[in-house]
């Protein structure tokens, strides 16, 4: 037996460190279950299985040095594929190695960005301070932390759910630290550095670790075009690439305009599949997805939410979107040119009108596999086309 254990210890570790690559990164297969405890297991444990399996191998060298050619030979070839399999585990394919943070976040004013105005960004406002995020960067990054109008902000997008989420990085009154773990059914997870706790992204919630259950603030957001939020926000500041990065950036428009077909990220342009696109809206616990096809071809949806009244309204650009809250049931909005009208009075895309400013509402849009299985208890409008399920 002593003989074989530098071996077993060998495939034991290779086996762990492609296992706990495999249940958080989105290879095949992995995405399909619930994996993010065994991934957090697997996490906690990895020093004591290193350990364990070095000291096999150093226990086990004296009989193996005993044995015959051939199986000294097996061993080293085991120890040279374990070696690249523990390298890659470690040094290439963490997310945080394949998906770099900035050395810090840089605004300036939108001519300064080098973003092509109809892009997408998701932006931000905050006691007047408005700032912008193109999704060219933060797509690649998944995060960013920010200072806006003196608050900490953690700016977040997911690819492959289609999720632009803005929090509050403080907890327990002091500004947390963020590095990309990986990715939890096709959803972005972000772990703490003061405790280990790790996080979905599309919602702010820690799902493992000591702060189980804590739900992150959400602030609220929207996507729009740079040049539809410049519109709005004629002062806003517009974050600026990490030159480092250039290669990594997003040069390609088709995932932004929903023409990319890749397994990941590309989009269906049906409605209810999978990769289709749709609206979603919380409102006092209640959940509703919008057919994205439905709101481009009506441009506004009047709805009544968990007893509330809203409009969902998208721009004539066809990409920039916005909700409100209705001021009753029997007022309903229409959309003319970039802005929407009742049978009275007319309101920009920002909420302002002449009989005062819309409440706006937190909207957000992603792929209907996303809001599906981050909001199982939805609804859908329009509800009569039939569901697709992932």
């Amino acid at each position: 037996m002593r003989r074989h254990a530098p071996l077993l210890a060998l495939i034991l570790l290779a086996v762990f460190e492609a296992a706990a690559v495999w249940f958080i990164m989105p290879l095949p297969g992995s995405q399909r279950v619930r994996s993010v405890e065994i991934a957090y297991a697997l996490h906690q444990a990895r020093w004591p299985v290193r350990f364990l399996c070095v000291a096999l191998v150093i226990w086990g060298l004296p009989r193996l040095r005993a044995s015959s050619r051939a199986q000294r030979l097996v061993t080293a070839g085991v120890a040279l594929v374990t070696g690249a399999i523990t390298y890659a585990a470690n040094f290439v394919l963490p997310a945080d190695v394949l998906f770099r943070q900035p050395d810090h976040v840089e605004m300036v004013a939108p001519a300064e960005a080098g973003v092509e105005s109809d892009r997408l960004v998701v932006g931000l406002v905050l006691d007047g301070d408005a700032r912008a995020y193109p999704l060219q960067f933060i797509g690649y990054h998944h995060f960013v932390t920010d200072t806006v109008a003196g608050r900490a902000v953690l700016v977040t997008y997911c690819t492959v759910c289609r999720t632009g989420r803005v929090f509050d990085p403080s907890l327990d009154g002091t500004i947390e630290r963020w590095r990309l773990v990986g990715m939890d059914q096709f959803n972005a997870m972000l772990e703490d550095r003061s405790t280990g706790s790790w996080w979905r992204q599309a919602n702010g919630e820690a799902l493992v670790g000591p702060r189980r259950g804590t739900v992150l603030a959400e602030l609220p957001s929207a996507q729009m075009t740079l040049r539809q939020w410049v519109a709005l926000h004629p002062d806003t500041r517009v974050m600026r690439g990490d030159p480092r990065f250039t290669r990594e950036y997003d040069a390609d428009y088709a995932y932004e305009r929903g023409t990319s077909r890749s397994r990941l990220t590309g989009t269906d342009p049906r409605s209810w599949q999978p990769k289709s696109w749709v609206v979603g809206v919380r409102l006092d616990g209640a959940a509703r997805a919008y057919d994205w096809n439905a709101l481009l071809r009506s441009g506004t949806i009047n709805d009544t939410l968990a007893g509330r009244p809203i409009v969902l309204v998208v721009a004539t650009d066809s990409a920039s979107f916005v909700a409100f809250a209705r001021p009753d049931a029997a007022t309903t909005f229409a959309r003319d040119a970039d802005s929407i009208r009742t049978s009275t009075t007319a309101y920009g895309l920002d909420g302002s009108g002449a009989a005062g400013r819309l409440t706006p509402i937190t909207a957000s849009q992603e792929f209907w596999h996303s809001w599906q299985t981050f909001n199982p208890g939805t609804s859908r409008f329009p509800s009569s086309e039939p569901q697709r399920t992932p």
